[in-house]
């Protein structure tokens, strides 16, 4: 219990109640003595011993009574206090118990005044530290998971290599490139999402068309769509209007947007996006058919790593970044993000703010 904080409050509460003693102990030595007097003169009375007699009489009752009202007022305020401070004792324990990674324990809430709001914003606060620090170990996980894959091939190959169980030719060499290249590109993913993490500190928004940004987006993917005979359908006079962002962040949306739909979208399929206009805010839509995506995947999508598609294997497939990076950077323009899953198509969304 922190006694420091406890004593000073009651030291405050029983000096407050000194001080209305000392005004009535002075109140009836000055006045209420003196109207006695005065009282007494006009019928004649002697006012020297009657007036003794009133003020030790006075003076003893008001001592016994200040004696008790001390005593009462210190009792009250101990056990007032003590149980105002309870809760912040058990905070500043709990609080120790966060530092020492301990993330479990919360403060019982009792009341619903001052402390138990702050009880209420201290296991909030437990809470959220819990949640990001188990998101802290499964990224661990997740990206020693990930650099393992092609670093253990690369190993194997050079393993090989020095053994002389394959030959130095240019296909085992060209094999070693490829794992080379999936590794720098996770890192390179890796390093993305940070800076995502941190894009709302960095935007350097500017008045542009939506609509200028996804056709250039579109035009870098031209060959790769046309190479899988997608059909493309537009509708984007909603995203004529500018609208304020960081052209370079939402690009990198697109980007990755886009390259779901060339990567998952079946040869022969189709793809639409549609701009859609609210009172304070813009939607795009990307729609593609197939996916290979199901209800249960779609609370998952935008989390770090994950794969819906257990086929997207980590040859085929990303590192399932890209729609984390889309996350973060559409919530640094302080829009969202969402998904669906219809019986023909996979729909992802985002929006942002007017």
């Amino acid at each position: 219990m922190p006694k420091r904080l406890l004593w000073k409050l009651l030291g405050v509460n029983i000096l407050a109640l000194c001080f209305i003693i000392v005004i009535v102990w002075l109140a009836v030595d000055y006045l209420a003595a003196g109207y006695f007097i005065a009282l007494m003169k006009k019928y004649n009375i002697s006012p020297t011993a009657s007036h003794q007699m009133f003020l030790e009489a006075v003076h003893r009752y008001l001592l016994w009574a200040s004696i008790g009202g001390v005593g009462l007022a210190s009792v009250l305020s101990l056990l007032i206090v003590h149980r105002l401070l309870r809760p912040l004792e058990q905070m500043t324990h709990i609080a120790g118990e966060i530092a020492a990674g301990q993330y479990s324990h919360l403060v019982p809430i009792t009341s619903t005044d001052e402390i138990g709001k702050l009880a209420s914003a201290f296991n909030r606060m437990a809470a959220s530290l819990d949640r990001i620090e188990q998101l802290r170990k499964k990224l661990m996980i997740d990206v020693a998971h990930e650099l393992r894959s092609p670093l253990t091939n690369i190993r194997g190959y050079l393993e090989a290599l020095v053994d002389g169980v394959v030959p130095a030719s240019r296909e085992t060499f060209q094999l070693i490139l490829e794992q080379t290249l999936r590794l720098a590109e996770l890192v390179e993913d890796i390093l993305r999402l940070a800076r995502a993490d941190a894009a709302e500190d960095h935007l350097q928004t500017e008045e542009i068309q939506l609509s200028s940004l996804i056709r250039n987006g579109l035009d870098s993917f031209s060959a790769r769509l046309q190479a899988k005979d997608i059909t493309v359908d537009l509708d984007l006079t909603a995203a004529e209007a500018p609208v304020m962002v960081d052209p370079q962040r939402i690009s990198q949306v697109l980007r990755n947007l886009l390259e779901n739909v060339c990567q998952y979208t079946p040869t022969g399929g189709r793809f639409r996006i549609v701009a859609t206009r609210g009172t304070d805010a813009i939607q795009v839509l990307f729609a593609n058919s197939g996916g290979g995506l199901s209800e249960s995947d779609v609370p998952f999508i935008f989390e770090r790593f994950y794969r819906g598609e257990k086929s997207r294997s980590r040859v085929h497939g990303g590192a399932g970044i890209g729609l984390a990076i889309v996350k973060e950077l559409i919530h640094a323009h302080r829009g969202e993000v969402g998904a669906e899953v219809t019986a023909d198509e996979t729909r992802v969304w985002f929006t942002l703010p007017l």
